[in-house]
C-alpha cells in the first residue's frame, strides 16, 4: 500500500493532463462581437465545455488588426487555460506589420486548424466578363481602367485581389474602403468593378442580383456554391481563403494539447456541426497541431512574397 501511494504523485506530475481542466477556460477572439470569427468561437465554447466538462468562457479582445488579443495570450501562462481562436490575419500580420510583440509561430502551441472558408470574387452585373479567362483579357485590354474594392489596406480582399494580379499578369486599381458594406455597395452601382467578399457577405448581394460571382477564391469548389470555379481552374496554385485555428502560449505541455486536440476535432467533425457552418459557407476541418502549424508557415510565405511585391504598408 505505501508503494502505491508513492507512486500516485509521479502519475500526477507525468501527466498535466488527468485533471485538465479543473477551472474555466478563457478562449481571447481577436475580434468584435457578432462576425462569424465570434459566432464560431461561441459555438465552440459551447461544445468544448460539454466534451470537458469544465466552462469554457468567450472573451473578445479586439483591436491592433488582432495583434492585442494575440499578445495577450502569446504572454499567458502556458497551462491551457487561455486559448485563441486565430485567423488568417495571423499569418499576414507576421509581413504586414514591421514589428510585432510576439513570434508568429514560436510564441504559440498549435492545436487545430478547425475550419476554412472561400472568399467569392464578385463583379458588377454589366462587367463584360463573366469568368476569369474573361476578366483577365479584359483587364490586359485595359490596363489599370479596372478597379477593385477592398475592406482596406492590408485587409484580405486586398491580398487576394494582389495575388489575382500577380498570377494572371494585369493591372487593377485597388480601391481601399473602411468597411466590406461600402464596397459592396460600390461594385452594385458600379462605381468599382471587383471585390472579394466572405460567402455571406456576398450573398446579400449576389442572391438579389445586385452583383454577379466570377469565381471562388479557394482551391476547392465551395459546395455551397458547386457552379461557380476556383480561380485556380485558370490559374493554378492560386488559394486564399479565411480560417480559424486555436492556439495555446508555447509551453503549453503536450497532453493537454493533445487533449484539446481531440475534444475540438470531435466537436468541428461532428456532422450536426459541420451542417451548421455549411450555410455560412464555412467548412469546417479539424487537423493535428503539425499540420495546423503548417498550414500558417504556408500561408506566412505566400503573403510576405505578395506584400513585398505589392509594397504593401500599414504602420
Amino acid at each position: 500500500a505505501v508503494a502505491a501511494t508513492c507512486a500516485l504523485p509521479v502519475v500526477a506530475q507525468g501527466d498535466p493532463a488527468a485533471d485538465y481542466p479543473s477551472r474555466p477556460i478563457r478562449v481571447i477572439v481577436p475580434y468584435t462581437p457578432g462576425a462569424i470569427n465570434d459566432v464560431l468561437a461561441r459555438r465552440i465554447a459551447q461544445r468544448l465545455s460539454e466534451v470537458l466538462k469544465q466552462s469554457v468562457v468567450v472573451e473578445n479582445k479586439p483591436g491592433g488588426g488582432t495583434v492585442i488579443g494575440t499578445e495577450f495570450v502569446a504572454r499567458a501562462e502556458p497551462d491551457g487555460y487561455t486559448l485563441l481562436q486565430t485567423a488568417a490575419a495571423h499569418s499576414i500580420n507576421a509581413s504586414l506589420m514591421s514589428k510585432l510583440p510576439y513570434d508568429t509561430i514560436k510564441s504559440f502551441s498549435f492545436i487545430s486548424l478547425v475550419g476554412t472558408s472561400s472568399y467569392v470574387m464578385i463583379a458588377n452585373p454589366s462587367l463584360p466578363a463573366n469568368t476569369v479567362p474573361e476578366l483577365i483579357a479584359l483587364a490586359k485590354s485595359k490596363p489599370g481602367q479596372l478597379s477593385y474594392a477592398s475592406t482596406g489596406n492590408g485587409g484580405s480582399a486586398h491580398l487576394m485581389g494582389e495575388l489575382f494580379k500577380d498570377m494572371a499578369k494585369v493591372d487593377i486599381m485597388h480601391v481601399p474602403y473602411k468597411g466590406l458594406a461600402q464596397g459592396l455597395n460600390d461594385v452594385a452601382s458600379g462605381q468599382v468593378q471587383l471585390t472579394f467578399s466572405t460567402y455571406t457577405g456576398a450573398m446579400a448581394y449576389l442572391k438579389p442580383g445586385r452583383v454577379k460571382a466570377i469565381a471562388v477564391t479557394g482551391k476547392e469548389r465551395m459546395n455551397v456554391l458547386p457552379d461557380i470555379p476556383t480561380i485556380a481552374e485558370t490559374l493554378p496554385g492560386y488559394d486564399a481563403s479565411g480560417w480559424w485555428g486555436y492556439v495555446a502560449p508555447a509551453g503549453t505541455p503536450k497532453p493537454i494539447i493533445d487533449k484539446l486536440n481531440r475534444a475540438l476535432n470531435s466537436i468541428v467533425q461532428a456532422p450536426d456541426f459541420r451542417e451548421m457552418f455549411k450555410s455560412e459557407g464555412v467548412q469546417m476541418l479539424g487537423t493535428t497541431p503539425e499540420e495546423f502549424q503548417a498550414h500558417v508557415e504556408r500561408e506566412m510565405a505566400v503573403w510576405a512574397k505578395v506584400i513585398k511585391q505589392a509594397n504593401i504598408k500599414v504602420d
